[in-house]
C-alpha cells in the first residue's frame, strides 16, 4: 500500500507562508529527492498556481543548480489538483481530480506505485482531520515570522505523532519525520 506523505515548511512560530523560510541549496536538494522518489503530488489550487513558477524555470534555467534541479523534479512528477474553479491545467504533468480529496486518496493508496505527496496546506489539514496522513515531514526553519498563515489553525482534534527521524540542514532548518500514533 502506498504511503501518504505530507511535506511542508514552517517557521518556529508555525507560519507556513511561501515567502518564509530559508530556500537553501540543501533544502532544494532535499525536496528534489523527495519528489524524485514519489509517484504523485497533490495540490490545492493556490499552491498549484504558486508552483508554476518552477515550470517557467525549466524553460528558462536560473543557472543555480539546486533550483534548476528542483524545477526539473517538480516538472516531471504527476500533479493531481483539487479545485472547484480551475478549468485548464496548463501543465502537461498536471490534471484535475475527478473525485473528492478523501475518495481520491483512498483510491490512490490502494494502487501500486510510489508514495503520494501532499504539498498544500489546505489538503494537509483535511487529510490530518480525516486520519489519512501516514507520514508527516515538516521542515522547521529557524525564523520567527510574527505574522502570516499558520499551518495548524483548522485541526479539529488532537493528533499525536511519533518521531521517526530528523535531518539537520546547514541553514539551521531541521526536517522532522513523524508518523501518527
Amino acid at each position: 500500500m502506498r504511503k501518504v506523505i505530507a511535506a511542508f515548511n514552517m517557521t518556529l512560530d508555525g507560519v507556513c507562508d511561501h515567502t518564509t523560510g530559508v530556500a537553501s541549496e540543501e533544502l532544494h536538494q532535499h525536496y528534489s529527492d523527495l519528489l524524485d522518489n514519489a509517484g504523485v503530488v497533490l495540490y490545492g489550487r493556490t499552491t498549484y498556481e504558486l508552483m508554476q513558477f518552477w515550470k517557467i524555470l525549466v524553460q528558462n534555467p536560473s543557472g543555480k543548480k539546486s533550483m534548476d534541479d528542483f524545477a526539473i523534479s517538480i516538472d516531471k512528477i504527476p500533479k493531481l489538483v483539487f479545485s472547484n474553479t480551475l478549468e485548464n491545467m496548463n501543465w502537461d504533468t498536471a490534471k484535475l481530480s475527478d473525485s473528492s480529496l478523501n475518495e481520491k486518496v483512498l483510491e490512490l493508496k490502494q494502487q501500486s506505485g510510489k508514495d503520494i505527496l501532499v504539498g498544500s496546506r489546505s489538503l494537509i489539514i483535511q487529510l490530518l482531520n480525516n486520519n489519512l496522513i501516514d507520514e508527516f515531514q515538516i521542515c522547521i526553519h529557524p525564523i520567527i515570522e510574527g505574522k502570516g498563515l499558520p499551518l495548524f489553525d483548522q485541526i479539529k482534534d488532537r493528533i499525536v505523532f511519533k518521531l521517526i527521524k530528523t535531518k539537520s540542514l546547514n541553514s539551521g532548518a531541521t526536517v522532522f519525520y513523524y508518523q501518527p500514533t
